[in-house]
């Protein structure tokens, strides 16, 4: 059966951007190898025409380069229609890169979605919410904590600031008086029958008694008995 039908060959794969792209830049390489060849022999036939004397020869000469020069034409075009396959296959190499990262993308995109639906099951706005509300509770319950431990004893709420001021201004008076009269005025008499009702005793003067005083001395000021003084004889 194989002698009859034959075997059947495997198909090649078919070419792909890169090597259509490459095979083209060396056959371009090759058109440009050429061109150069019929520069240097035009080079060289103008170099003729400009020795030779107008005639036959020269003639001959001209038209040979005319030849080279058509030559270099096609070459040219060939040249350029290979330059812009490649532009062409350039750009659909372009494209088909661009279609790769789009899909890689597009996986990295689905995967990363894929993951943030799991961690957004165990994260839910109203949690946060919740918890935002009740760290808000208990800072104003802190503040209150620490205004009621900062609050002084015995301080009466509905203290009239204008009567302090007028207080502090009689201290600040009486002070002042005190300074120029020396004694306080809340120790100093309202008036003289005061000052007689004291009758305070004077001050022991530190001075021995004399000699051959008795100690029969009347009463004091205030009713106690004198002290007896002992007298030194010499």
């Amino acid at each position: 059966m194989k002698r009859v039908f034959g075997v059947k060959k495997d198909k090649e794969p078919p070419p792909n951007v890169q090597d259509a792209s490459d095979r083209i830049t060396k056959r371009g390489d090759s058109v440009d190898e050429k061109i150069k060849k019929l520069d240097a022999e035009l080079s060289r036939y103008k170099e003729q025409i400009r020795k030779t004397r107008p005639g036959p020869a020269q003639e001959a000469v001209k038209a040979r380069a005319m030849r080279v020069l058509k030559q270099k034409r096609m070459y040219e075009g060939q040249r350029d229609m290979l330059y812009n396959q490649t532009f062409n296959l350039d750009q659909v190499a372009f494209a088909s890169e661009g279609i790769k990262d789009a899909q890689q993308t597009m996986s990295a995109l689905k995967s990363a979605n894929k993951e943030l639906k799991g961690m957004m099951k165990t994260v839910k706005i109203q949690d946060i919410d919740s918890l935002q509300d009740e760290m808000m509770d208990l800072m104003d319950v802190s503040n209150e904590i620490q205004e009621t431990l900062g609050r002084s004893y015995n301080v009466p709420d509905d203290i009239d600031e204008d009567e302090l001021l007028d207080e502090l201004y009689a201290l600040e008076a009486d002070m002042g008086m005190e300074s120029e009269v020396g004694v306080p005025s809340y120790l100093q008499p309202d008036k003289e029958s005061d000052l007689e009702e004291l009758n305070l005793p004077s001050a022991p003067t530190g001075h021995a008694a004399p000699a051959g005083r008795t100690n029969t001395q009347a009463d004091d000021e205030l009713g106690l008995p004198a002290v007896p003084h002992a007298s030194i004889r010499s």
